[in-house]
């Protein structure tokens, strides 16, 4: 049986509070507007924008990883697409007809029939129409992304499980260079060059394009595949989990400083990938880690949650206490650090109550099918036992994959 990675369950919930931050510096909670929705490179909200790119990034990484590594022997096609279907479409119709329901009372929005069932279906990433992409809970255009990551996967793993390990690392430069071409493709882009926007540091379409487009994301999905593969058959990793630390924070300081969007995916991704890769090899060799403590593989379970609900509880929440005011810095961290308390209180309600039982109830079926994708080779020459047989993670692998 495969190992466990309670470290990599635990740094989701790391990855979804720079998210939070992100989401947190743009309220209205705050007086001081000159360091929030101006992210020039080098200031305070330059960090707090590249951390939440950084993360996203993560996520997507981590979603093809977790994915290959969990993969169970004999499963079908239409096996993986029900658990997948039961784990993201609860969270993300409840929290939909919270933000309908909200943005129609409190802000008295008018409802969007055609944006609403783009966003049901979980089409509306790839549409580059801001009021598209951004509808209702406007978080939930990552799980465009991942719909689409979900759909591919049992035919992806098909080929990519076929590469021969020593050709593996190739294959992994092959996806880095195409992930840092995306920038300068977008600039090709019929339309693109359009208005500069300061809130994104790059023009509209562009801007859609490197960081929401469903097919250019899966890059990083497909990098994360590969990254799993990587460890599975005893490839050797060139840096270890503090010099892969190291090189990420060296990235995340200059990523703000890089041209065009390359601080969106590519100016991280190398160094991510390689935290992954070593999280998954210490937690095979049972090296302890306080991300893989039992507080944040809890945290990393509710994540999912967490991510779907907070910024909802950031706009609303923020309403309700302050009533649009604005306040200095100490006394909105403050109530910043109340509303992360509710979110994450909501989350575990939404996880406990809805996403963990319906799973548990709707996830999987008893009937067995032979149509199920081919599984990834273990080669000999791994250099963990445990990297062989069938797939667990921590709380059920694919119940704890990304968002």
């Amino acid at each position: 049986m495969r190992s466990q990675l309670p470290s990599l369950t635990g740094m989701r919930f790391l990855a979804a509070i720079c998210v939070f931050s992100f989401h947190a510096l743009c309220t209205t909670v705050f007086a001081e507007k000159t360091w929030q929705m101006m992210p020039v490179p080098g200031t305070v909200a330059s960090y707090f924008w590249e951390g939440n790119w950084a993360s996203v990034s993560f996520f997507f990484l981590l979603s093809g990883f977790v994915l290959t590594w969990s993969m169970r022997p004999g499963d079908s096609t239409s096996k993986f697409w029900r658990r997948r279907i039961f784990k993201i479409w609860p969270n993300h119709l409840l929290t939909f007809v919270a933000a309908a329901l909200l943005f129609g009372g409190v802000f008295k929005m008018a409802f969007n029939g055609w944006n609403a069932l783009l966003n049901v279906t979980l089409l509306h990433s790839f549409f580059p129409q801001l009021e598209i992409w951004t509808s209702y809970n406007s978080v939930s255009w990552s799980l465009s992304n991942e719909a689409l990551f979900y759909l591919l996967f049992p035919f992806l793993i098909r080929y990519i499980g076929r590469i021969r390990p020593e050709r593996l690392w190739a294959w992994a430069g092959v996806v880095v260079a195409a992930i840092f071409l995306v920038p300068l493709v977008a600039t090709l882009l019929p339309g693109a060059g359009g208005p500069y926007q300061p809130w994104t540091q790059s023009a509209h379409l562009e801007f859609w394009f490197t960081s929401k487009f469903p097919p250019v994301r899966l890059l990083e999905f497909v990098l994360g595949i590969i990254a799993a593969r990587i460890v599975i058959t005893g490839r050797k990793v060139p840096l270890g989990l503090g010099g892969s630390v190291a090189l990420a924070v060296f990235a995340y300081v200059v990523a703000p400083h890089l041209p065009l969007t390359y601080p969106q995916a590519a100016a991280t991704v190398v160094p991510l990938t390689l935290i992954i890769a070593n999280a998954a090899i210490a937690d095979v060799n049972n090296k302890p880690s306080w991300t893989g403590s039992r507080v944040m593989v809890w945290l990393g379970e509710v994540s999912f949650a967490f991510y779907m609900c907070h910024l909802l509880i950031l706009v609303f929440g923020s309403q309700l206490l302050t009533g649009g005011k604005s306040y200095g810095t100490p006394a909105a961290i403050g109530i910043i650090a109340v509303l992360f308390l509710a979110s994450l209180a909501v989350a575990a309600a939404m996880f406990h109550l809805v996403e963990n039982p319906i799973m548990r109830r709707f996830a999987s079926s008893r009937r067995r099918t032979s149509h199920s994708p081919a599984p990834v080779p273990a080669e000999s020459g791994t250099s963990a036992p445990a990297l062989a047989g069938a797939a667990t993670t921590s709380a059920a692998p694919e119940n704890s994959a990304t968002h």
